[in-house]
């Protein structure tokens, strides 16, 4: 049988750290920061690579991140099998055993008899937090609800909710956000990509600590240093090219050292920029820097001219001071 957990539960089960909205269940780890969408690493035989899954974990705790999230659409999440999911989950829990960033599962499914799967599975690897893309297979809002109160019953760790994706003709409104953060304590953490972005975030972020606790930005990172100043508790992003330098730009923000962000950030935008006009960027960076053996993706190939990947490079080139791995 699915327990519901009410206010009191939550308070009473997470303790003090839970009258702080910023605090994960069960841990002192601050839910704020540089979280970073792992990419997920293939074979040249088209193969999850687990051992490059693993690896990828250790580096993104050098680069200092404050979380990991696996598996979104960042990490070709659709074009990944159950069986697949379930492994690298896994793999992961494993591999940030102990380790200082935030770990956040994606248990997004179809339908919510298919989320429940991935939130049970995710459950008994003990993450920081669970994360879930609305529905595809839903047509009223109260899909919605069913899905997401599943879920909330389903865990007592922190549910975030992605404004993005999910049923074409739904949209889950800062209305429905906040009528379920009323509802159940462990939901009302955001992950804000829904048009329009900005008044949105800043009506959640209105809200905060309660109903809404925290409010992420994500976006590619075009937008960070405006939506962290507006008050953005961070961003979930598939930055792993550039974990490094997204970290950084979270660590400046907090000891309010703006123009030296501005400095870094103008040379990040410089390599998000190229995503939009050179496909494949992506893949090589994350081989050029050892993260992964090759730039295979399920994507497809993206063969790079003479030409981009001269472009790359010195794009790249006026990056490199800011990496710190």
């Amino acid at each position: 049988m699915e327990t519901r957990f009410t206010r009191r539960d939550w308070l009473l089960a997470a303790g003090s750290a839970a009258l702080s909205p910023g605090f994960a269940a069960g841990a002192a780890k601050p839910l704020q920061g540089a979280f970073m969408i792992l990419s997920t690493p293939f074979t040249s035989s088209n193969a999850v690579d687990y051992e490059d899954l693993a690896a990828e974990v250790d580096f993104l705790v050098r680069c200092g991140v404050q979380g990991l999230v696996w598996p979104q659409n960042a990490s070709e999440q659709s074009k990944l099998t159950k069986e697949e999911r379930m492994r690298g989950m896994e793999v992961i829990a494993q591999a940030a055993k102990g380790k200082p960033p935030v770990l956040m599962f994606g248990v997004q499914g179809q339908n919510t008899g298919e989320m429940l799967e991935y939130a049970r599975h995710a459950e008994s690897l003990a993450p920081d937090a669970v994360i879930a893309i609305p529905p595809a297979k839903a047509s009223s809002l109260d899909d919605y609800r069913e899905y997401y109160r599943a879920l909330c019953r389903t865990t007592k760790r922190p549910v975030f909710i992605q404004t993005s994706g999910g049923a074409r003709e739904v949209v889950a409104s800062v209305d429905f956000i906040l009528e379920l953060s009323r509802e159940f304590s462990n939901f009302g953490y955001i992950k804000e990509e829904h048009d329009p972005v900005i008044p949105r975030m800043r009506e959640e972020i209105a809200h905060r600590p309660d109903p809404i606790k925290r409010v992420f930005c994500a976006n590619r990172g075009a937008g960070l240093l405006y939506e962290m100043r507006l008050g953005s508790d961070g961003t979930i992003i598939g930055g792993v090219p550039y974990a490094d330098v997204f970290a950084s730009l979270w660590n400046l923000q907090q000891q309010k050292k703006f123009q030296e962000q501005r400095e870094i950030f103008s040379k990040l935008l410089l390599m998000l920029n190229l995503d939009e006009r050179i496909p494949g960027v992506r893949p090589y960076i994350l081989k050029k820097r050892g993260i992964f053996k090759t730039t295979a993706t399920r994507e497809g190939d993206h063969p790079l001219t003479p030409e981009a990947i001269a472009e790359i490079e010195y794009n790249f080139e006026g990056l490199k001071p800011h990496l710190k791995v």
